[in-house]
């Protein structure tokens, strides 16, 4: 049987290094776009996120990174129902044998987080994660 599949675009910018001191914005999507996070409430000025149990584990879990990494800053970040958006600053390059200091294992170390963390709290088995997430390096003002 002959299957013509489409060619996958990479998740990541091919050769450049996620640990270089810069902005970058990242998405990171729920499985299948469920709505774990809270849902959308419009209020008098402007809709806001009403955060579920979960979403609030999204967040503190978010929180903590700075925590973790000495050279990541979280600059902005909001989380949606089914998605966040976070801008990263990485700001300075750093070494380690024991911890990579880049967006892939940030971003990965947060979703194992929010992960085991949801679990403990609630028990719950199912996917929480797309397994990829979307990232643009901010490389201007107009970015």
């Amino acid at each position: 049987m002959d299957v013509d599949f489409q060619k996958r675009k990479l998740p990541r910018l091919s050769g450049y290094d996620y640990s270089t001191p810069g902005v970058y914005f990242i998405t990171i999507c729920t499985y299948n776009k469920n709505c774990i996070f809270g849902r959308i409430i419009h209020g008098e000025n402007d809709p806001t996120v009403q955060y579920s149990p979960i979403g609030e584990i999204a967040k503190t879990c978010l929180l903590e990174i700075e925590h973790h990494y000495s050279n990541v800053k979280i600059d902005n970040w909001v989380i949606m129902p089914n998605h966040l958006h976070i801008l990263f600053q990485i700001t300075e390059q750093l070494n380690s044998p024991l911890l990579k200091y880049d967006i892939p294992n940030v971003v990965g170390k947060y979703k194992a987080s929010v992960t085991r963390s949801v679990g403990n709290s609630f028990g719950h088995s199912e996917k929480i994660w797309q397994s990829s997430y979307h990232d643009h390096v901010i490389r201007n003002d107009q970015d």
